[in-house]
C-alpha cells in the first residue's frame, strides 16, 4: 500500500510550480514543509549566508502554507525573509535585490481562492527548470534529507521585510521613461483582490494618472472572483462608462494583464505583444528581431511580426518556457496570449504592472490611443474550448481521435491549425482551433470536445 501511494504521489510540479486545492494533496502543510526543506537543502552549499524569500498572494490558505514553508526552511538551518502579499514578479525582484539564495511564491495565480500553489525562483530571479524541479521531488520522496537536523543555534530564523512593497514600487516606476508622466491619463485598474492591490494603484497614481480602482479589497476568499485578467468584462465596461484612456486587469498574483482600449474593447496579450515588439523594433532593442510566444498565440501575431520585418518562435505553454527559450538563444522579449509579457532586459519573469507601463509609454511616445495601436495585428478567427475530465486522459488513445484531427488539418491547410493539449494546472483538455471560417472551426472544436467528453465518461 505504501509503495503504491508513493508512486501515485511522485509528480508534484506542473507547468507553473505545484498547484491544487489547499489542504488537499499536494497542497498540504506536510508537503509545503518538505518543499521548504528541499529548497534549503539545495542552497546549503552556498558560500554566503543562506536566506530564502517567501511571498504570497491574498488567499486565506496562504497563512498556513507560509508557516509550513518557513518551518521547513528554518529546520534546515536556513533563514527566511517574509515579505507578505506581493506580486510574483515582486518576489523575483526582491530575491535578486537582496542577494537571497531563492524565492518562493505561495499563489495559484488566476485560480479561485480555494486553490493554492508554490512557485520557486532561483537566486538569479528565474523560475526553476524541469530538471531542478525533478531534483526537489527526488529529495522529498527519498530519505536524503532525513539525517540533516540542525539543532540549537544552527536552526534558521524568520524575519519580515517591511519595506519590500516600497522597493518594488520604486523599481516599477523606474522602468517608465523619466521624460514622461501619466498626468493626462485616466486608468481603470482591476487588481483582482490579489497581490497587486497594495502596489499597482500606487505605481500609476505616483506617476500622475487618475486611477479608478476596484478589486482592491481582498478578504482571503474573493481573489479572482468575477474580476481580474480572467474576467475583464467589468473593467472594460467601466472604461466605457467613465471615458477612461485605458483599462488594466491584473490576475491574482500580478504576473499578467489584459487591457481594454478607450472604447472598452478588450485587447489580449497577443495584440499587446505586437504593439510592444513593433516599438522595440523601432528602437532596435528587439534582439535578433525575434518575438518568443507559445503555441497558443494567434497566427495573426506571426503574420504581424513578418510584416514588420521580424519573426516569431513558439514554445510550449508556460511563461517559464518562453523565458528559457529567450535565455537560451539571446532573445529579449516574449510572452503569452493570456497576458504574461516578459521584458527580459528589465525583469526575469512576466510582470503585469511592468508590461502595462511599457504599453503606456508607447501610447505617450506615439501620441496614439490604444485602439489605433492595436490595429497593427489582425487576429485569425480562433476557438478555444476546455473539456473538464475526471482523470488524466491521453487523447492519442481515444479511438479515431488522431485520424479526425489529421483530416481537419488537411481541410484547414496553411491558413489554420489545431492544438489539443492537457492543462498543466487543472484536470482539463484544451482544444484550440484557428482558421478563416469561424463556423467551420467552431464545428470542428465541438466535435473534438465531444470525443474527449465521451471517452472520459466511458
Amino acid at each position: 500500500m505504501e509503495t503504491k501511494e508513493k508512486v501515485s504521489m511522485k509528480k508534484l510540479f506542473g507547468t507553473d510550480g505545484i498547484r491544487g486545492v489547499a489542504n488537499i494533496y499536494p497542497m498540504t502543510t506536510e508537503i509545503a514543509m518538505q518543499v521548504g526543506r528541499a529548497i534549503a537543502f539545495q542552497v546549503k552549499d552556498r558560500a554566503h549566508g543562506h536566506r530564502i524569500v517567501i511571498g504570497k498572494d491574498t488567499r486565506l490558505s496562504g497563512y498556513m502554507l507560509e508557516n509550513a514553508l518557513a518551518a521547513g526552511i528554518c529546520s534546515m538551518g536556513v533563514d527566511v525573509l517574509l515579505v507578505g502579499p506581493l506580486p510574483t514578479p515582486g518576489i523575483a525582484f526582491i530575491t535578486t535585490s537582496m542577494r537571497a539564495d531563492a524565492g518562493v511564491v505561495i499563489s495559484a495565480s488566476h485560480n479561485p481562492f480555494q486553490d493554492n500553489g508554490i512557485k520557486i525562483f532561483s537566486s538569479n530571479g528565474f523560475k526553476l527548470s524541469d530538471e531542478y524541479e525533478a531534483d526537489i521531488e527526488e529529495l522529498i520522496f527519498s530519505q536524503k534529507m532525513a539525517a540533516l537536523r540542525p539543532v540549537a543555534d544552527e536552526v534558521g530564523r524568520a524575519r519580515r521585510i517591511d519595506d519590500a512593497k516600497g522597493r518594488y514600487i520604486v523599481f516599477l516606476k523606474n522602468t517608465f521613461p523619466q521624460k514622461f508622466t501619466l498626468v493626462d491619463f485616466h486608468i481603470v485598474l482591476d487588481c483582482a483582490h490579489g497581490a497587486t492591490y497594495g502596489v499597482a494603484p500606487h505605481v500609476f497614481e505616483e506617476l500622475g494618472a487618475k486611477v479608478t480602482t476596484f478589486g482592491v479589497n481582498p478578504d482571503g476568499k474573493n481573489i479572482n472572483k468575477d474580476c481580474g485578467a480572467l474576467h475583464p468584462q467589468h473593467m472594460a465596461e467601466v472604461v466605457r462608462q467613465t471615458g477612461a484612456d485605458i483599462g488594466i486587469a491584473l490576475d491574482g498574483d500580478g504576473d499578467r494583464l489584459i487591457v481594454a482600449d478607450e472604447n472598452g474593447r478588450i485587447i489580449d496579450g497577443d495584440h499587446v505583444m505586437a504593439i510592444c515588439a513593433a516599438e522595440l523594433m523601432r528602437q532596435r532593442k528587439l534582439k535578433k528581431k525575434t518575438l518568443v510566444a507559445t503555441v497558443m498565440s494567434n497566427m495573426g501575431l506571426e503574420v504581424a511580426m513578418q510584416q514588420m520585418g521580424g519573426r516569431m518562435v513558439r514554445t510550449k505553454v508556460g511563461d517559464r518556457y518562453v523565458v528559457e527559450e529567450m535565455r537560451k538563444n539571446g532573445y529579449s522579449f516574449g510572452g503569452e496570449q493570456s497576458g504574461h509579457l516578459v521584458f527580459l532586459d528589465q525583469i526575469t519573469t512576466g510582470d503585469g504592472n511592468l508590461a502595462a507601463l511599457q504599453l503606456l509609454a508607447i501610447m505617450k511616445k506615439q501620441r496614439k490611443p490604444l485602439s489605433e495601436l492595436a490595429t497593427i495585428m489582425e487576429s485569425f478567427p480562433q476557438v478555444l474550448k476546455n473539456v473538464r475530465t475526471s482523470s488524466q486522459i491521453d487523447v492519442s488513445h481515444i479511438p479515431d481521435f488522431t485520424a479526425t484531427v489529421q483530416k481537419m488539418e488537411q481541410k484547414l491547410g496553411a491558413s489554420g491549425r489545431i492544438l489539443v493539449r492537457p492543462s498543466g494546472t487543472e484536470s482539463l483538455i484544451r482544444v484550440m482551433i484557428e482558421g478563416q471560417d469561424e463556423k467551420v472551426i467552431q464545428a470542428m472544436a465541438d466535435e473534438l470536445c465531444a470525443m474527449v467528453s465521451n471517452a472520459d465518461q466511458g
